[in-house]
């Protein structure tokens, strides 16, 4: 029963949180899979990590003292702890990308109700003498309907707190919160945290432009699979123009490597290092000649042979993989097996060549 003995309230909300420990743990493992999944699902950010949390009982009596029992005692209102601390159980989704923090929170919106939203753009924005990280709290309960499910009783009724950060807020929160004594420490130290807190916010900023300039990179990156044709003339038979053949002579790089690769594996998704790496491998092959034009060309030349060798491969072979890197593999030594011999393991080669007298397939032209 509520009352204004502290030590009284404090003596049963150890015994209530200690009672509670096992559910809470369960709620925490629930909360974090559920936001998991729906963030998961909707797709359109990247998630660095989801992680839950059960509040320390410590933790949240210091919050009580400072944050409610001062008014609660000078209006004379009994109270209960447990009442008063929102934040029991906390998610954390933590994204790469500012832009990407609202993104979160309207999928979140979608899948939970909202009791509550703290904004902390806003909130460091609005002082000067503030210093802190930015990201958004929503204080969040299961929706009507995940309530009524048998599998959600146990902690049906509790709500818990969902952090949103960027990779570069989560680093400060973390490191801020090792800053001891903050509201008496000097101006001039008081300054440098400023300033600190000022080269993370640019950080976050300059990644997310970097992220942008990369995506019109890719997207400026000439067609290759329109080509002219090896006398110099364009697509459609006329002569193409010194600008054009200089366009056609440029080097190998990921971006153009992904124009190209994409038009022939179309539902592949090329994760960005692994381009990178092989890119390099393609002009360590190649000892930096190879061109966009060129490359197009040789997977056109190529690939046909290359596709049929992958389908008998794979029903002798069912467990294994044969992917659109091996397939590429497999075209750039068909096109010069002395040049890309590297390119295939001793295996692959053999497997591969064997193939190729038993079929009498053609080589490359």
């Amino acid at each position: 029963m509520a009352s204004l003995d502290f030590d009284l309230e404090e003596s049963h909300f150890r015994a209530w949180y200690a009672q509670q420990s096992g559910a809470l743990e369960g709620a925490c493992a629930a909360f974090t899979g559920l936001v998991a999944s729906a963030v998961a699902r909707a797709g359109g950010v990247e998630v660095a990590k989801v992680e839950g949390r059960v509040k320390d009982v410590d933790e949240c009596i210091r919050k009580f003292v400072r944050k409610y029992r001062p008014a609660l005692e000078e209006g004379n209102t009994p109270y209960e702890i447990q009442h008063y601390i929102t934040d029991l159980v906390g998610v954390r989704v933590v994204c790469l990308y500012e832009d990407e923090l609202e993104k979160i929170a309207a999928i979140v919106r979608a899948h939970f109700a909202v009791i509550d939203v703290t904004d902390k753009v806003s909130a460091v924005e609005s002082t000067e003498a503030s210093f802190g990280y930015k990201g958004l709290h929503l204080d969040l309960k299961l929706s009507t309907a995940e309530r009524a499910l048998p599998e959600h009783a146990a902690y049906a009724h509790l709500p818990f707190e969902l952090q949103v950060r960027t990779i570069i807020q989560d680093s400060w929160s973390v490191l801020d919160h090792r800053i001891k004594y903050k509201k008496s420490i000097p101006g001039e130290l008081k300054r440098r945290i400023n300033v600190l807190s000022a080269l993370f916010e640019l950080a976050d900023r300059e990644f997310r432009q970097i992220r942008d300039a990369t995506a019109a990179e890719l997207l400026q990156a000439p067609d290759e699979t329109a080509e002219p044709a090896p006398d110099g003339a364009a697509a459609d038979g006329s002569a193409a123009s010194p600008s054009q053949l200089h366009a056609f002579s440029s080097e190998l790089n990921a971006f153009t490597f992904l124009k190209i690769a994409t038009h022939f594996f179309k539902d592949f998704e090329f994760e960005p290092s692994k381009v990178d790496s092989f890119v390099d491998d393609i002009q360590a092959w190649s000892r930096g000649a190879m061109t966009r034009a060129r490359f197009n060309s040789l997977l056109r030349e190529t690939v046909g042979v290359v596709k049929r060798y992958k389908q008998h491969f794979e029903e002798h072979n069912p467990q294994a993989s044969f992917n659109p890197y091996t397939v590429m593999r497999h075209c750039l030594y068909l096109s010069n097996k002395a040049a890309f011999r590297p390119a295939l393991r001793n295996s692959a080669r053999e497997a591969f060549e064997a193939w190729l007298r038993e079929t009498g397939e053609p080589k490359a032209s």
